[in-house]
This record gives structure tokens, sequence and C-alpha cells, in this order.
């Protein structure tokens, strides 16, 4: 087990199974040492769509525990690319979408539940780069869509 995983299990958190793609696009693409990870999507730990609209049925909070979600997807996604997430050297950008009702601008709010995960499992070097976005609507009615980039080493 890696460190990275160690810390998710103290957090009482454990990766999922990556998921297949929901389109014509690969999971993770690695070019050099840059690997780009595609949108993931919230999805609770049973498997379940994460699925609301902030500001309208769903609030702050559960939209960060959808983000953190999204997150955990991502380094499962990535562990299945890699091998080894003691590989990773940089979590280098994330970008998060939010399904949000008109008015609503807690976007940075939102995706913090991704990027504060990102943080306690890399120490400095989950420190990252980043966009919030907010959009009238994401696949499957999701809550939250995150997609990342890491540096990794070999």
């Amino acid at each position: 087990m890696s460190q990275v995983e160690r810390k998710l299990a103290d957090m009482e958190l454990a990766l999922p199974t990556a998921g297949a793609p929901a389109g014509s696009y690969v999971p993770t693409v690695q070019t050099g040492n840059l690997v780009f990870v595609s949108g993931q999507i919230s999805v609770d730990a049973d498997g379940a769509m994460i699925i609301g609209r902030c500001g309208e049925n769903m609030g702050v909070e559960e939209g960060q525990a959808a983000a953190e979600r999204c997150a955990l997807m991502i380094l499962a996604q990535l562990k299945a690319a890699i091998g080894d997430l003691d590989k990773v050297s940089r979590v280098v950008k994330l970008n998060g979408f939010v399904n949000s009702a008109p008015g609503f601008g807690d976007h940075p709010k939102v995706i913090n539940g991704a990027s504060d995960l990102m943080v306690k499992v890399f120490g400095d070097k989950g420190k990252h780069a980043r966009a919030a976005v907010g959009v009238a609507n994401l696949p499957f009615g999701v809550a939250v869509e995150v997609e990342a980039i890491f540096e990794v080493v070999s």
C-alpha cells in the first residue's frame, strides 16, 4: 500500500474502482512526466451518482463532499495509469466544474473539496493551480466534475 493510500485510510477514505469512460475518450493520457486525468464525475462510495445543482437543491458543503469524491476517482484513475500514487511529484492543476443554479457564486468553495484532499494526501506536492467554473448542467445531472494534471516520476 502506498503512503498516499495509507493517508486516505487514516481519513477513513478508500479509492474507488477506476471507472470506464462514458464516451469517446480515454481516462488518462501520459506525455513525458505529465499525466492528464479526464474529468471525473461525482459518485458516492456505493457507486451512485451524486446528482444536484448547487444553490438549488444542494448546498456548498454537499458540493464540497461531491468534489472530494471526484478527487478520489481522479486518484483511482491515476493509480490505474501509473501503478503507484507515491510516484506523484506534483499535483499541477485541477479544473472543477460545478452544476450551479443561476446566481450561485461559491464555485471556489465547492471545488475546495477536491483541492483540500490533494493537499491532505500529498502535502506541499498537492498544492496546485486551479479553475473553478459554474455551469448550467453536467453529464447525467451530476453535481461536480473535476479533471487533473499530475507530474510523476518513473
